[in-house]
Order: C-alpha cells, then structure tokens, then sequence
C-alpha cells in the first residue's frame, strides 16, 4: 500500500495535473499541478481551475490552497477528509 504522502510527493515531482473531487460539491472539482504540501497533507495548488461538471464550463483560480484532513488511501485515489485527489490522466 502507498503512504498517502509519498502519492502526493510523486504528483508534485511529476508535476502531473491533479482533480481535486469536493464530496460536498459533487459537480464542482478542482484542478491544478501541485508546487507544494506539508505533514498534514494541505496542498498549494498552481493553475487551479474550478471544473463543473453539471454545467461543462471552468472558472480560472490561478493559485490556491486547499486545507486537508485525515487522509485515506484506495487504489491509486486519495482521499483527504472531505477532498478526494486522482490524476486526471488516470481512469
């Protein structure tokens, strides 16, 4: 099983675009490529884009930080309290 920290250090070091799934705000994601994290596994975001998926359109956010908390890992997907994070390029 991959530590929930070392997933992310191989997104930031990939520099791969990340989707960020909002489970409060299921038709609303986050994208961006990760420039930075810490041990509590909140994450800098660069060329973020909100995505909604209900109405197929994106909103420009440039750079953000989404706060996280606890994390669980589940085939290749990880899960942060209430943020889930994939690689978009992964189906």
């Amino acid at each position: 099983m991959t530590q929930p920290i070392n997933l992310i250090f191989r997104y930031l070091q990939s520099k791969a675009r990340i989707q960020i799934w909002l489970f409060e705000q299921k038709d609303l994601r986050i994208e961006g490529r990760i420039i930075g994290f810490d041990e509590y596994m909140n994450l800098v975001l660069d060329e973020a884009e909100e995505v909604n998926i209900k109405k197929n359109s994106r909103k420009q956010l440039g750079l953000v930080l989404p706060r996280a908390l606890p994390v669980e890992v589940q085939v290749e997907r990880l899960i942060i309290g209430e943020v889930g994070i994939r690689d978009s390029l992964s189906v």
